[in-house]
């Protein structure tokens, strides 16, 4: 394939791109793509992360997809992430270094331990037994909104912009088209699909991945210190607990059963059951959130394809258009080398090795 950036040197002309959802893969698109030159459209129904990118945990692992279709890429982006708080500012965006445990707990009803284990930071007695699943070296958190926000303000500075609106269809070619749903069509060199669960959902006839979403409840809690050990719970249904900076703890789990999403973008519900529920277990396994206010909850959908594992790349059916969906929970952590390599094959012609045949939309076609 012929990269944009050719045309670019050509005709000193920037390609034109459009960037179809603002979360984090599309604002990690728009981010590369403006420190090359080329400043995108960022298209988006609400809010930069108004969906699952602005109300995930955070939580990134450097290896945990070691051997997998998308190992190479989360051990890549894991670095980018520790790159973008130098340059963004770690503050600005709440990166910081974690450790991580398993945490074996008692059943409601059993006999708890007696003592509290020294590799727990702040679990109560329920704990039977943990083991370490990460140090400093591995484990690191960010706050994803706020990531987000940022590599989007930071294209804008760079000449791009975010427009609010829907986009209804997308038509492939040289150029390609995009139909907003004020019926405004944009063209555009290339076209960057990164609408979540969502990203199926366009008219055009464009042979794309069957998406699904897996709905998961979440809410935040304030302690009285900073934790830095991010906890997953094994028993009393499996919760996960994210420690962030400022006392901050963000808890979720007891996820749905994958579906077909028709809840739209910043208008997911939020069942106070579910909720409750996270709540309930929170204040039981750990005696820093016993008294805790909770001050947040919140629900999102996280886009599974077919298979599994991401969908990245070009998709040759439909000449200038792109896919970047379907990370599941491994959204943010492998955000940036996504947007990375999106930005890089539509420049360049080619991205990142991390990216192979086995994470090509075409493979669904």
């Amino acid at each position: 394939m012929a990269s944009l950036l050719g045309v670019m040197s050509a005709s000193s002309v920037p390609p034109r791109v459009v960037v179809v959802g603002g979360g984090i893969i599309g604002c990690s698109t728009a981010f590369y793509l403006s420190k090359r030159g080329c400043a995108p459209t960022i298209v988006e129904r609400r809010e930069i992360a108004a969906a699952a990118s602005g109300k995930a945990g955070g939580f990134l692992a450097a290896d945990w997809n070691d051997g997998s279709a998308v190992g190479a890429l989360a051990r890549e982006s894991f670095a980018l992430h520790a790159e973008l708080a130098r340059e963004l500012g770690a503050d600005a965006i709440d990166y910081r270094r974690l450790t991580c445990a398993a945490v074996a707990v008692a059943e409601r009803g059993a006999a708890p331990a007696t003592r509290k284990l020294a590799a727990t930071e702040w679990a109560n007695s329920a704990v039977l037994g943990s083991r370490p699943m990460g140090d400093e070296t591995t484990i690191a958190q960010v706050h994803p909104r706020k990531l987000a926000r940022a590599m989007a303000d930071a294209a804008i500075a760079q000449g791009g912009r975010v427009l609010i609106a829907t986009v209804t269809e997308v038509q492939p070619g040289s150029p390609a088209r995009v139909l907003l749903d004020s019926g405004e069509w944009l063209e555009a060199d290339a076209v960057v699909l990164a609408m979540g669960p969502w990203t199926d959902q366009l008219a055009g006839g464009l042979k794309l991945p069957r998406m699904l979403g897996q709905k998961y409840h979440s809410i935040l809690m304030q302690a009285d210190r900073t934790l830095s050990q991010a906890v997953f719970f094994q028993g009393r249904g499996d919760p996960e607990v994210y420690p962030r900076p400022r006392g901050e703890v963000y808890v979720t789990g007891f996820p749905d059963s994958p579906v077909r999403v028709t809840e739209r973008p910043g208008e997911v519900e939020v069942r106070p059951g579910a909720t409750d529920k996270l709540e309930a277990v929170a204040r039981e396994l750990s005696a820093d959130l016993r008294d805790a206010p909770r001050t947040g909850a919140q629900s999102c959908y996280l886009p599974l394809t077919p298979d599994g594992a991401p969908a990245i790349g070009r998709l040759s059916s439909a000449p200038g258009v792109y896919v970047g969906t379907g990370h599941s929970c491994w959204g943010i952590l492998n955000g940036p080398a996504t947007g990375k390599a999106l930005a890089e094959l539509i420049l360049d012609g080619r991205g990142s090795a991390a990216v192979g045949a086995e994470l090509s939309p075409d493979r669904f076609a």
